[in-house]
């Protein structure tokens, strides 16, 4: 008697070519993209943390450390290069990558994760990162939306991810996009003698239902 996996496995369990033609939009119109200011066109691809070639993700990591690192470094979190290097090899996790046309490198990407987050079932998103030449042109929100419409295709409860308050406009961003503190985003926490501990992230979360 076969048993079957539960959900977060099942998807996860998927080859890349089912998983898009399961989840994605049937237009492949997240396939391309043009810049609205620049006209600059993009390729968007999907990869798996194992058919996203080193050279590239090589190149995903150099846009965390240019966009973030001192923000990381900043924080109670750090910036551990090899740590994050790692992560990035996570089996379960997915990128879309954005590369100028033709056969351009990246120049941004986004990576998201099903997975459970406090016994939920959710899509987290964990990295957003652009070069300057792509930003202020909507595509973070075309991005955005295209994993909650694959959040919503797989069923999960909810999409999430974190975001250093010190970050403030990207918190804005994701809040235009309806985005809210989410019930197990840690808060402040008192020690004796009145000293009081914030923390320096947030995690926002939208539901999917």
């Amino acid at each position: 008697m076969t048993t079957q996996l539960p959900l977060i496995e099942s998807v996860n369990a998927l080859p890349l070519s089912t998983f898009a033609s399961l989840y994605f939009p049937d237009n492949h119109s997240y396939s391309s993209y043009t810049h609205p200011q620049s006209s600059t066109s993009y390729t968007i691809s999907f990869h798996t943390s194992s058919t996203i070639s080193s050279a590239e993700l090589s190149t995903c990591f150099d846009l965390i450390a240019t966009t973030s690192a001192s923000t990381y470094a900043g924080s109670s979190t750090g910036w551990h290069p090899r740590k994050k290097r790692k992560e990035m090899r996570l089996p379960d996790l997915r990128y879309f990558l954005v590369k100028r046309t033709p056969d351009g490198q990246p120049e941004g990407f986004l990576s998201f994760m099903l997975t459970y987050e406090d016994g939920k079932e959710v899509i987290y998103v964990y990295e957003v990162h652009f070069a300057k030449t792509l930003r202020k042109g909507g595509l973070g929100k075309v991005l955005m939306g295209l994993v909650e419409e694959v959040g919503r295709k797989v069923g999960v409860e909810k999409a999430m991810l974190t975001v250093f308050v010190t970050n403030e406009g990207a918190r804005r961003f994701y809040e235009r996009l309806e985005y809210d503190v989410d019930e197990f985003s840690p808060g402040e926490r008192k020690l004796r003698r009145g000293i009081v501990i914030v923390p320096d992230y947030v995690i926002l979360s939208k539901s999917l239902g």
